[in-house]
């Protein structure tokens, strides 16, 4: 913390100030970076200030998530009127016909600008009931505290990270578990990080909708699609004036549906952001707020969990020592904590981000009524899912070992 711009740990003085060496641009402009980021902060605040102390709710900001869906609709409706023209321009003439370049074309822009409602990550290690009995026995249980449905595919992977998503048309429910976070965490914490995802799968996350779900790609996708490209390399003066005007005419549509694009997102992540507070508050109905807000804290110290994971995985242990690694780290950095949490709000607001800051997460979910654990994990029943997941957790070692 000693390289960030100092602040008022009382008063939260400067802590909306624009830290450049602190940030990764997200424009490239620093005058927008800055503009942008103030825009992003006064936003994240002022939606915590209209939802601490209050419920938030399974439904969504019914603004918010009408606009996102109505986005959607109109995107797809647009991709789908490309496609009909542009095969309508192919066979509606004898062959051959001009016609035809410009139907090709279309239906090319239309393949290339359709929704993508996402695939499994290749790098998932998908698990079966038969392979880990106990963890799957865990999901469920936790899945009925919180009211989820149960994954379709349940996997693992070498990333601090856990996630729950929807993939395909389908809509296949996948719960990722990073074996280094899932390693570090205590048993409460783990049912937790259960808990949390799970309740992606009820907390009306518009990322994650069939409906709402393309306008968080199309408009991105399109911007990308008219980004200008140089075509022409020499030539005439009616060569090169036309290749100056195709590049003047993609710049303007680039930025046009850029724009389009973070207007359009900055509202729809607000509402992905209330549905992360939901998710919260799921997690401490099941696993009590004790072990929530302790998770909360662990993203915090996020980069604790990598050191020690690293160190001791190098010296050939496993999660047991990863961690009693990371309950020293933690007793060290107790009193830097605090700060911590603050520092976090300032780092990680943005008109991009889909998560509300860690340390307003914290603050909201210990507002709320304390809850006790509705789900408990003992230490024999963690070890044994330590045990299940030997061979995964071998093969991360040998990873680590190699990359080190």
């Amino acid at each position: 913390m000693r390289d960030a711009v100092p602040w008022c740990p009382g008063c939260e003085w400067n802590l909306d100030a624009y830290d450049p060496a602190r940030r990764q641009r997200e424009f490239g402009w620093s005058w927008i970076d800055r503009w942008t980021y103030r825009m992003a902060f006064r936003a994240t605040r002022r939606q915590f200030a209209q939802l601490v102390g209050r419920p938030l709710g399974t439904d969504g900001s019914g603004a918010a998530r009408t606009l996102t869906a109505a986005a959607s609709v109109l995107l797809v409706a647009g991709v789908f009127a490309l496609a009909v023209v542009g095969g309508w321009l192919i066979v509606a003439f004898p062959f051959p016909n001009l016609a035809v370049v410009p139907g090709v074309a279309l239906v090319g822009l239309a393949i290339a600008l359709r929704p993508r409602f996402g695939r499994l990550d290749p790098e998932l290690e998908v698990l079966t009931r038969d392979q880990a009995p106990e963890l799957f026995g865990l999901i469920e249980e936790v899945a009925t505290a919180v009211g989820a449905p149960l994954p379709d595919v349940v996997g693992v992977d070498g990333a601090i990270n856990a996630y729950a998503g929807t993939v395909g048309l389908r809509r296949r429910k996948v719960l990722c578990l990073g074996l280094p976070l899932w390693g570090s965490l205590t048993a409460s914490e783990q049912v937790a990080l259960l808990g949390h995802e799970l309740g992606h799968f009820v907390n009306g996350d518009p990322r994650r909708g069939l409906l709402t779900q393309p306008a968080f790609t199309m408009l991105g996708s399109a911007a990308d699609l008219f980004r200008p490209v140089r075509t022409t390399v020499g030539g005439g003066l009616v060569e090169m004036l036309g290749d100056a005007l195709g590049r003047a005419f993609q710049w303007v549509m680039s930025r046009m549906l850029f724009v389009a694009y973070l207007l359009l997102i900055s509202v729809a992540l607000r509402d992905s952001q209330r549905a992360e507070y939901l998710a919260d508050e799921l997690a401490a109905r099941v696993a009590g707020s004790t072990a929530a807000t302790d998770l909360l804290d662990a993203f915090v110290g996020a980069e604790s969990i990598a050191l020690a994971v690293r160190r001791e995985t190098q010296a050939g242990h496993g999660p047991d020592r990863w961690r009693s690694a990371l309950a020293a780290a933690r007793a060290t950095g107790a009193d830097r904590l605090p700060l911590l949490r603050q520092l976090s709000i300032r780092d990680e607001a943005s008109l991009f981000a889909a998560h509300p800051p860690t340390g307003l997460r914290r603050q909201m979910l210990a507002g709320r009524p304390w809850q006790d654990p509705s789900v408990v994990l003992s230490e024999a029943r963690m070890e044994r899912i330590d045990a299940e997941l030997g061979k995964e957790y071998d093969r991360f070692r040998r990873t680590v070992s190699w990359s080190g």
